[in-house]
């Protein structure tokens, strides 16, 4: 009859795969199952959104593994504070600590503190890095969250692979090479937390001991990892003997010398390895279950065997004496010796400038519809001016992307070119049409590039509705920050579904008008209309000038409109006397040679971007709407976001009467007029304002009045610099970087 020892040492000899016992895959393979589709929910859940995952606010580099216990974590988590301390970054490390009973956050300086509320790999830490505040938080990113407070600019992580409520910046995982993933199951009839595959979140491996097993080993093992990591991000360290801590009777370590070995770690035979690596001779090995609390009768019965093996000394690690009855004492006449060890990763250059590729803030921001794309290249900009060593993209699902290109800012998403030139429609035709043009494809393609990015993103930046914000999410798995720019109290206000999954969804939302903020509720704020960001710091002429815009709008239909707005220029100019300029703004995602060919067709001229007919000269630009604004007096147009601009910036907008005019008629109020589309009713309509002072100021006014002040993308900038910790990821990034 086998005691528990002899199971327990049988257990691990069967997960570890060294010897494989039937028995043990009878009983505990279904729980292993059951494991497997515990984490494969979870990790869908995670990679959506549905389970949050929080973005800590500060940069965080976790050292964590597939396996439970024994891949050299604790020393890395060590080495890669020292290293941080080195290039003058305030470094802390979060852990969760492991059988200690602390339920709220405790910090540890210097290795101060009970091992019973602590644990003992934080009093470990704590000790050898003095310097170094060690956070132990049941949720880690309250760990983190204590450690902004004082001051600290990047965490390690300790074991965080596996906690995906909060993400990081780098995620390294170490594996033994000496029994790198057991027999291969996961727990409990394994000793993996996470398939295999799990390594593809990763991004750097380490694979530790490397020195311990052959190169023939070593290479199985890397073509292993390489089929979910590059093989330049695979990694090798090693342990290395730094000195001797000595307990009890004055012993002076040397080579030949018989000691009595015992540990109570993951990996045991590491240890063993290390011993005799030393040159000292092992007479005898006592291996316990990891973390186990020595009782005084345990170490009266290791040294009873020392005495029984003739061993000069007992030897054990160094996690093992903050597990000993005295830590700071041996009473006992049998000396015990500690070997100081400390890991080593190879080529510490390349390893260490990966892990400061990956501390790189990557920031994106999302829209859909070419009025959100131009906002979102004004938060772009906004953003590179605040954060010169941050990597800026955009993530438009609609068009091309001219608007973030025109700035120099790269488009990551596939390129999402409808016939009706957007993703909602106002019509099942619409739909239909999209559909048959590859809308299907094109969604599931975006979907695909967000997966592709998101391990390495920030949390994104939605400007758009709320079909957006649930692609980014489903996409990336990251919560945004929301820009709601397609919806207002003015124009019916967002659903009650929409407004539980911006509350629910969303780390904040900035809205066009304080009524809607108040409507969201959650997480809702006010601080400008993101489409007055579009004009900046312009402000409306006092006077009107004598320009009248043109908008043919930025669908294929333009070239069709467009005609309508010709014939309407030849009216005003014959019954105005030629008193009006005309200039004619057209959108970059205009498809310019069946435009241009119906502007020919009604008998004007393309000469040096002016359009020319009978002595009528039109002003031909693809500027901003912002830019072609002075001097206009009126917009006649087919425009969205163009439209609700130029009357946020109190000219009177005229346009035509159709279902989705209607609707931006709702925000515009009185600011807009909607007339038939013909060139009588739209010359009639514009010149009954124009004639009418009083008219027109009561539109000019109430444009200014619906649409708000400029602001909304100022505060996004300030919230995740102040907020989401960017700034201190931008300075930290800077240090690593370029060291003074």
């Amino acid at each position: 009859m086998l005691n528990c020892a002899e199971c327990s040492d049988l257990y691990m000899r069967h997960v570890r795969g060294i010897e494989i016992n039937t028995l043990f895959n009878i009983i505990f393979s279904p729980a292993s199952w059951i494991t497997g589709l515990y984490v494969k929910l979870a990790d869908f859940l995670r990679l959506r959104g549905i389970l949050k995952t929080d973005e800590p606010s500060l940069p965080v580099i976790s050292a964590g593994n597939l396996s439970y216990g024994g891949t050299n974590k604790t020393p890395s988590v060590k080495m890669l504070a020292q290293w941080a301390l080195s290039k003058g970054v305030k470094t802390g490390i979060v852990t969760r600590g492991y059988t200690g009973k602390n339920n709220s956050v405790i910090i540890l300086y210097g290795g101060e503190g009970d091992r019973n509320i602590t644990g003992d790999e934080p009093l470990m830490l704590s000790r050898e890095l003095p310097d170094v505040p060690v956070a132990i938080a049941k949720r880690r990113i309250d760990g983190v969250n204590e450690l902004r407070k004082i001051g600290i600019e990047l965490v390690i992580a300790d074991d965080a692979f596996q906690h995906r409520g909060m993400s990081r910046d780098c995620d390294i995982v170490l594996i033994d090479a000496l029994c790198p993933f057991g027999n291969g199951k996961l727990i409990p009839a394994g000793i993996l937390r996470e398939n295999i595959k799990a390594l593809k979140r990763s991004d750097i491996v380490i694979i530790s001991k490397s020195d311990m097993v052959s190169s023939h080993e070593l290479d199985d093992l890397k073509q292993k990892i390489m089929k979910y990591v590059p093989e330049n991000l695979i990694f090798t360290s090693c342990l290395k003997f730094t000195g001797w801590l000595k307990y009890g009777r004055n012993i002076e370590p040397h080579e030949g010398m018989n000691v009595f070995a015992f540990s109570a770690i993951g990996s045991p035979e590491s240890f063993q390895h290390t011993v005799k690596d030393l040159g000292l001779n092992i007479k005898g090995y006592k291996n316990f279950t990891d973390h186990h609390r020595y009782t005084l009768k345990d170490t009266e019965m290791l040294c009873k065997a020392a005495k029984d093996t003739n061993s000069d000394a007992l030897i054990c690690t160094e996690k093992d004496l903050y597990n000993l009855p005295e830590i700071h004492s041996w009473p006992h006449d049998v000396p015990l010796i500690v070997p100081e060890i400390e890991a080593a990763v190879n080529e510490p250059e390349k390893f260490y400038n990966a892990v400061t590729d990956k501390l790189k803030p990557r920031i994106i921001v999302s829209s859909n519809g070419y009025g959100e794309d131009a906002i979102g290249s004004v938060l772009a900009k906004k953003l590179r001016d605040k954060y010169k060593y941050a990597e800026i993209n955009a993530f438009p699902l609609v068009g091309r992307g001219e608007a973030y290109l025109r700035e120099g800012i790269n488009v990551l998403s596939a390129r999402s070119v409808t016939p009706s030139g957007g993703v909602l429609k106002y019509s099942l035709k619409d739909l239909w049409g999209d559909m048959r043009a590859g809308l299907i494809r094109q969604v599931r393609e975006q979907l695909k590039d967000w997966r592709k990015i998101s391990k390495n993103i920030l949390t994104p930046i939605c400007v758009g509705d709320v079909y957006l914000l649930l692609h980014a999410l489903y996409g990336s798995g990251k919560r945004p920050l929301f820009m709601a720019t397609a919806k207002t109290v003015y124009i019916s206000g967002h659903w009650q579904t929409e407004r539980m999954i911006i509350r629910n969804f969303t780390l904040r939302t900035w809205t066009r008008d304080a009524p809607t903020a108040s409507q969201i509720g959650k997480n809702a704020v006010y601080s400008g209309s993101p489409i007055m960001d579009l004009a900046g710091n312009s402000k409306p002429e006092n006077s009107k000038g004598n320009v009248i815009l043109l908008l043919p709008g930025s669908r294929k239909s333009a070239a069709n409109d467009v005609k309508t707005l010709l014939s309407a220029v030849e009216i005003l100019n014959s019954r105005s006397s030629g008193k009006f300029k005309f200039r004619m703004v057209l959108a970059p995602t205009l498809d310019e040679m069946p435009f241009y060919s119906s502007c020919k067709n009604e008998g004007w001229e393309h000469v040096n971007n002016n359009l020319i007919k009978s002595g009528i000269i039109i002003e031909i630009t693809d500027k901003d709407v912002t830019e072609a604004i002075n001097d206009v007096c009126i917009l006649l147009g087919m425009g969205g976001t163009a439209n609700q601009l130029c009357a946020g910036l109190g000219v009177p907008v005229i346009a035509p009467d159709n279902k989705g005019k209607r609707v931006q008629k709702k925000l515009l109020g009185d600011a807009e007029i909607l007339t038939s589309f013909s060139a009588e009713a739209i010359s009639e309509c514009a010149l009954k304002v124009l004639e009418d002072k009083n008219l027109y100021e009561y539109m000019s006014v109430t444009g200014q009045k619906r649409m708000g002040t400029c602001g909304a993308c100022d505060d996004v900038v300030n919230f995740t610099g102040k907020n989401l910790g960017w700034e201190i990821r931008e300075n930290v990034y800077k240090k690593l970087k370029c060291p003074l």
